[in-house]
C-alpha cells in the first residue's frame, strides 16, 4: 500500500510510520523521508504519463481516417464525432478531479482510472482486429460496419474518454506532490519537474503521430491500435512498480461543499462589519488546519466581503461546535479566494490554445530548461529563474510572433501563386522548411505557457484542491478549439458573401488565410494586454510556513 503523508504537516507528522490511517513519520524517522518522494518516485510518474500519451495520440491521431474509411462516416458525420468525443475527453477531468480531491485521493484516482483506460484500449482493438466484430472491408477505403462494430468502438472510445478523465487531472499534481515545499532543495526541483512532464508528453506524442500512424494506415488498424493498449498496460505496470517510494495527500472531502459554505456564511452575515484586526477572524488555534489533507492559508485582503464567513457571532455555535454553514475558517475562506483569483488567469489560456496548433518541438525544453533558466535565474536573482506568471505572459508574447510569421508566410506563398498562375496546381514548389520559423515559435510559446500553466495552477491551488485546478487548466485546451472553430465559422460566413470563395476555401490559392492569422494575432495582442493587467493585479498564494 502507498505510504500517505498528511500534506498539513508534510514531514512533520506526529503519527507512527505503519498506523491505522497510513501516516508516515517523518519528525521521528528521517531516515522515511530519504526513501519516498522526489526524483525517486518521478521517473515512475514520468513513465507512466509518457507511455499514456504515446496510447492516447497513438489511438487519436489518425481516428479521423478510420471513422470515415472503416466505419464508413461521411466526412462531416466523422469531424463531429470526433469533436464530441474530444471534448469529452476535457471535461471528465473535471469528475475525475473532483474525486481525487474530495475522496480518493490521487494515487488511487489514477489507478482505478489507469485500469478502466487499458480496459477501453483494449475494447478498441477487440472491435478493430476481431473478425466478426470489426467492420468489413473490400478495400482500404470501401468498408462496411455493422451496429454491434460502432457500438462497440464507441463504448470503447468513451471508456478511454473516462479513464482519461481521472489521469490527465492527477498525473502533473501527483508529481509535484513528491517535492515538500518546506524543503528549500526539493521546492527547487519540483520546478524542473514540469518541465521534464512536457517533455514526457512530447515524447510520447512525437512516437504516436509518426510510427504509430505509419503503422495504422500501411499495417492495419489491430496493429495501430493494439501498439497504443500495450503501452497503456506498461503505463499502468510502471505507475504500480513505484508505489512503494510515492507521497501521498490525504483527500481534503468534498471542495465545493466548502465553497457553497463560504458562500452562504458570508451571504447570511452581508451586514456583519469585518474587523480590521484578522486574527480577531475564526481559525483553529492548532498548526493544523481542518482541512484534512491541507496546510492553513494567510490571510489576504483580496475579496474582503467574503471575510464576513470568519466573523464569529454566538449564534455560528451549536451544541458547542461551529455550524459550517453560518461559520468558516480563514483557511476555508482563502480556498475560495484562491480560485476566484485564478479565474481571469485561466481565462487568458483560452485564446493560446485557439492559436496553438499541436507539435512536438523536443529541443526547446532542452534549451528551456539548459540554457534560458539559467539566464533568466542569473539576470533576476530568482532560483527558478522567471516566475510562473513570468513565464506564461512569455509564452503569450512569442504566440504572436508565430502568428505573424504564419501571416507573412501565408502572404509569400500567395504572392509565388500570383507571380506564377499557381492557381489550380495541387502541390506548391516551396520548401516546407519555410514553416520552421513559426513552428519553432508556437513550439517555444507552448513549452512557456504550458508548462507555466502546469506549475501555476498546482501550485497556486489550495492543498486540497489541486486535481480540480489542474482539471480546470485543462478545459482551456478544449474551449480554444471550441473558439477557433466558432471563429472559422464566424469568418467564412462574412468572407464568403457575394460569392466569394472567402479566407479559407477547399483550395487556399484562392483564399486569404493570412488574414486570419492577423485577426488571431490581433486577439491574441488584446489577450496579452487583459493578461498583464491581471498579472499585476494577482497576488501569489502564501501557506503558512512554507517557503517563498
Amino acid at each position: 500500500m502507498a505510504q500517505i503523508v498528511d500534506a498539513s504537516t508534510k514531514f512533520d507528522a506526529e503519527e507512527d510510520i505503519y498506523t491505522k490511517d497510513g501516516t508516515v513519520d517523518y519528525k521521528n524517522n528521517p531516515a522515511n523521508k530519504k526513501v519516498t518522494g522526489t526524483w525517486k518516485a518521478c521517473p515512475f510518474i514520468l513513465g507512466n504519463e509518457c507511455c499514456e500519451r504515446l496510447a492516447y495520440y497513438g489511438m487519436s491521431a489518425n481516428l479521423l481516417l478510420y471513422f470515415k474509411n472503416n466505419l464508413n462516416q461521411h466526412s462531416a458525420t466523422a469531424s463531429k464525432n470526433l469533436s464530441n468525443w474530444s471534448g469529452t475527453c476535457y471535461v471528465t477531468p473535471l469528475f475525475g478531479a473532483f474525486l481525487a480531491d474530495a475522496f480518493l485521493g490521487r494515487y488511487w484516482t489514477i489507478a482505478i482510472f489507469s485500469i478502466i483506460y487499458v480496459m477501453g484500449m483494449s475494447l478498441l482493438t477487440i472491435a478493430a482486429a476481431v473478425p466478426g466484430l470489426k467492420p468489413t472491408c473490400v478495400s482500404k477505403e470501401d468498408c462496411h460496419a455493422t451496429g454491434l462494430d460502432i457500438a462497440l468502438t464507441y463504448m470503447a472510445l468513451y471508456l478511454v474518454a473516462l479513464g482519461t478523465g481521472g489521469i490527465k487531472p492527477c498525473v502533473s499534481s501527483y508529481g509535484a506532490d513528491q517535492f515538500d515545499d518546506a524543503d528549500e532543495v526539493e521546492k527547487e526541483h519540483k520546478s524542473s519537474f514540469f518541465n521534464w512532464f512536457y517533455f514526457s508528453i512530447n515524447i510520447g506524442a512525437l512516437i504516436a503521430s509518426s510510427l504509430l500512424v505509419w503503422i495504422q494506415d500501411n499495417v492495419g488498424w489491430g496493429w495501430g491500435f493494439g501498439i497504443p493498449a500495450v503501452a497503456m498496460a506498461l503505463a499502468v505496470a510502471l505507475f504500480f512498480s513505484g508505489t512503494r517510494r510515492y507521497r501521498n495527500q490525504k483527500p481534503g472531502g468534498s471542495p465545493l461543499t466548502r465553497i457553497c459554505q463560504v458562500i452562504v456564511a458570508s451571504w447570511r452575515k452581508r451586514r456583519v462589519h469585518v474587523p480590521d484586526d484578522k486574527s480577531l477572524l475564526y481559525e483553529t488555534t492548532d498548526g493544523k488546519s481542518v482541512i484534512k489533507g491541507s496546510r492553513k492559508l494567510d490571510h489576504t485582503k483580496d475579496f474582503r466581503s467574503l471575510d464576513k464567513a470568519a466573523v464569529e457571532l454566538q449564534s455560528d455555535h451549536m451544541k458547542g461546535s461551529a455550524n459550517p454553514w453560518r461559520l468558516c475558517t480563514v483557511t476555508q475562506v482563502e480556498e475560495l479566494k484562491s480560485i476566484i483569483k485564478l479565474l481571469p488567469i485561466w481565462a487568458t489560456g483560452i485564446i493560446f490554445s485557439a492559436v496553438y496548433s499541436q507539435m512536438s518541438n523536443l529541443f526547446v525544453l532542452q534549451v528551456y530548461d539548459r540554457l534560458i533558466i539559467p539566464l533568466a535565474r542569473k539576470y533576476t536573482g530568482r532560483k527558478s529563474g522567471l516566475t510562473q506568471l513570468q513565464r506564461m505572459g512569455t509564452g503569450l508574447v512569442i504566440s504572436i510572433f508565430a502568428m505573424l510569421a504564419a501571416g507573412i508566410l501565408e502572404v509569400v506563398r500567395l504572392g509565388i501563386v500570383k507571380r506564377n498562375n499557381y492557381y489550380d496546381l495541387e502541390h506548391m514548389p516551396m520548401s516546407i522548411f519555410w514553416q520552421v520559423p513559426q513552428y519553432f515559435l508556437i513550439g517555444a510559446a507552448e513549452v512557456f505557457t504550458f508548462v507555466g500553466q502546469l506549475e501555476f495552477f498546482y501550485d497556486q491551488a489550495p492543498d486540497s484542491m489541486r486535481s480540480l485546478c489542474s482539471a480546470l487548466s485543462l478545459t482551456t485546451v478544449a474551449l480554444g478549439n471550441y473558439l477557433s472553430s466558432l471563429l472559422v465559422t464566424i469568418v467564412m460566413a462574412i468572407s464568403t458573401k457575394g460569392g466569394k470563395p472567402g479566407w479559407i476555401p477547399d483550395n487556399l490559392n484562392h483564399g486569404q488565410l493570412q488574414n486570419f492569422f492577423w485577426l488571431l494575432s490581433i486577439l491574441s495582442v488584446l489577450n496579452l494586454g487583459v493578461y498583464l493587467l491581471v498579472a499585476k493585479w494577482y497576488t501569489y498564494k502564501r501557506s503558512v510556513g512554507t517557503l517563498r
